[in-house]
This record gives C-alpha cells, structure tokens and sequence, in this order.
C-alpha cells in the first residue's frame, strides 16, 4: 500500500518545478507538494509549522541560502532533523555529496538530463519512501 507524502520541494530553477509538478501528475499519486523556491523560503515554510513535510527534496545550488547550508540549519533542530533529505542535483562533485552525508542526508540523487530517465527516477524515489515508516 503506497502512502501519500508531503513533499518539500526545494528547487530554484522554475523549469526544474514545472518538470517535476508534471512527472508527480503523470504517476497519479496524488502527494502533496509544497514547493520552496531557496532555503530561505523553506525554512519560512517550516518555521511556520503549518505542516511538517515526510520529505525534503533539496537542491544544492541556489541564491540567498544554499542547500548545504540549509542541511546544516535543518540537522541542527530538533524538531525537523529526523524529517528525511534527499540531496536532487545535478551536481556530481565528489566534495559535494561527501559533505551532504557527513551532515546527515537520507539519499543524494543526481539529475538525470533525459525526461524519461528523470521520470523513473521519481517514481522510484517517491516509491520507496511511501514504503518506509517516517516519524
């Protein structure tokens, strides 16, 4: 039985949110999607406490407060840090996901370029944590 989740989508490219609102359509589970547009605007949603997401799906690299540095603030309350991360970039740098696990992500998932390839990857995610028992 698939649960629905809330998702935090923290994502800064507008296309990248547009992909990623018609991959959830397509699958036809209908999961709850807030969308973030840097970690600033997420840790604004969050503070907010109207809704604690299942999920975080984070960019690294974006304007006023990057993914890293949003990790670091989310890991270090007491309140959001069991809330699971996944790193979704485009970025391979070896530093890069080295220092996202150190600080205590859930999963890092680069970007597939092809629309297909993206779409599985998803579905797939989105799959296995609607398996897993979240707190």
């Amino acid at each position: 039985m698939v649960k629905l989740l809330n998702i935090l989508f923290v994502e800064d490219d507008a296309i990248e949110v547009m992909m990623f609102n018609r991959v959830i359509q397509k699958i036809g589970i209908n999961h709850k999607l807030i969308e973030a547009s840097n970690g600033e605007n997420a840790l604004e949603i969050l503070n907010a406490k109207e809704i604690i997401p299942d999920i975080i799906l984070l960019d690294l690299n974006m304007p006023k407060l990057n993914g890293i540095e949003f990790l670091k603030i989310i890991k270090n309350n007491e309140a959001l840090k069991h809330v699971p991360i996944i790193i979704f970039t485009t970025s391979n740098n070896h530093r890069d996901i080295s220092d996202c696990y150190k600080i205590g992500i859930a999963g890092y998932i680069i970007k597939p370029l092809k629309y297909d390839d993206y779409l599985v990857l998803v579905q797939k995610t989105l799959e296995y944590w609607s398996c897993n028992e979240l707190m």
